[in-house]
């Protein structure tokens, strides 16, 4: 099912500043992400010629004569191109003979499974085109940026907000798909279903798998939901799938399900941060789980604001202060920070060490490969031992640490003491 809104003025994007630099300077870009995130609004804006490769009868004249298509006023559009995948190929044969920068766009819902194909060995550069981040849904709230915390110096946060918890758990169920701004109720819910049922009805079979188990895959999805920023093992959700009086999913029908759903980015998982040297060596490597959206987290579980806001809502499989709302709040951080870090080529991470004695919600690395640490917390105001693990990282690593960043729903930014710097969400930006 399609999310469509009804014609407004382009709003600017975070990644539109990735793609003036990179454009001014690189003949193709490829922006990559789940249905819906506004890839093409974005590519459109810049582009002179555009295939929409999502109808099948432009799919059939393209492979018809594919050289023609490269003939047309550039920049290009190929939009959803791994519908046509020889494309792929004639734009990189194209990078290879001389084309100026600037030349092709190129927008994907689906990473083929194929990495030949896919690689673009250096001609065609990937951008992650990710959901509404906080900065792009509420413009002009953020005061401390992403960017200037990872240039070092520990620099003066400040700032305030009015945003409430009450207003992060309407963005929660809200979606940051950009066609859904605006609606509420019965209406959200039901895009929010047909999208999710898109995917198992549609995009599965478009990727060549043959769903046998459509409630199987739901119920798993489902259960990954519940696992929403934490580490639960595989085989835990497996287990937490198993509905009253349901068979268990299999392991052999439950393995496509995690590659598939990251092939279509509807799994968005935060890799484990490593420290540099030996001096940290008692680390463990899982992913933590995260969803395209957390809005589709909290339709899966069939939750609304009176059930996040009260607690009565069902548990995350990985305990979490603030229960289900503490896991899907973080969710909605961590979307906002990996598109602010993107646009400033740092990466996230999350850190635990083994055991589980110190754990780091979020890891920035930047380009210097010093970080910032990021802890989430749903609190107004955290108290002093909130920032304990980032105390504990310092130590251990000492100048490779850049700053310490405890996240809230407060409404002023500022540094304790102790050099924290404490800042609500809507005031973080890129």
């Amino acid at each position: 099912m399609a999310l469509i809104a009804a014609p407004a003025a382009y709003r600017r994007r975070v990644l539109d500043d990735e793609l003036d630099d990179l454009m001014a300077s690189l003949p193709a870009i490829a922006v990559e992400g789940a249905k819906a995130v506004g890839k093409t609004a974005t590519a459109v804006q810049r582009a002179q010629t555009t295939y929409p490769f999502d109808d099948p009868d432009q799919q059939a004249i393209a492979v018809a004569d594919l050289d023609r298509l490269l003939a047309a006023p550039r920049p290009i559009l190929f939009d959803e191109w791994q519908n046509v995948r020889p494309v792929w190929d004639r734009v990189r044969r194209a990078v290879d003979a001389g084309a100026p920068p600037g030349s092709f766009l190129l927008t994907g819902s689906a990473a083929p499974k194929d990495t030949g194909t896919h690689s673009g060995a250096g001609r065609i550069v990937s951008l992650r085109m990710r959901p509404l981040s906080l900065s792009e849904r509420w413009p002009g709230d953020a005061t401390v940026s992403l960017a200037e915390l990872l240039r070092g110096g520990r620099p003066v946060v400040a700032g305030q907000t009015t945003r409430r918890l009450e207003d992060y758990t309407d963005e929660i169920l809200g979606s940051g798909f950009p066609g859904l701004r605006g609606l509420g109720g019965r209406a959200l819910r039901a895009q929010l279903e047909g999208y999710l049922q898109r995917v198992v009805d549609r995009d599965f079979a478009e990727l060549g798998y043959t769903l046998r188990n459509p409630e199987g895959l739901l119920r798993w999805m489902r259960a990954y939901a519940a696992a929403t920023s934490g580490t639960a093992s595989y085989e835990k959700i497996r287990r937490a799938a198993i509905g009253r009086d349901e068979p268990l999913v299999s392991r052999n029908a439950a393995a496509p399900y995690r590659e598939v759903l990251e092939r279509l980015f509807q799994l968005d998982p935060v890799s484990a941060w490593t420290p540099t040297g030996s001096h940290l060596n008692r680390v463990t490597l899982p992913d933590k789980h995260q969803l395209a959206d957390p809005a589709l987290a909290a339709r899966l579980l069939r939750v609304g604001s009176g059930d996040l806001l009260r607690g009565t809502g069902p548990k995350p499989l990985t305990p979490k202060d603030g229960g289900l709302l503490g896991a899907l709040f973080e969710s909605l951080v961590t979307l906002s920070v990996r598109v602010y870090a993107q646009v400033a080529e740092a990466t996230v991470g999350h850190f635990r060490a083994y055991g589980g004695e110190h754990e780091v919600d979020l890891i920035v690395k930047g380009e210097s490969g010093r970080v910032i640490a990021i802890e989430v917390k749903l609190a107004a105001t955290p108290a002093e031992r909130d920032g304990r693990h980032l105390d504990w990282l310092e130590r251990e690593i000492g100048d490779e640490l850049l700053d310490k960043v405890i996240v809230t729903t407060g409404g002023s930014a500022y540094r304790r003491q102790d050099g924290i710097a404490v800042v609500p969400a809507a005031l973080l930006g890129p």
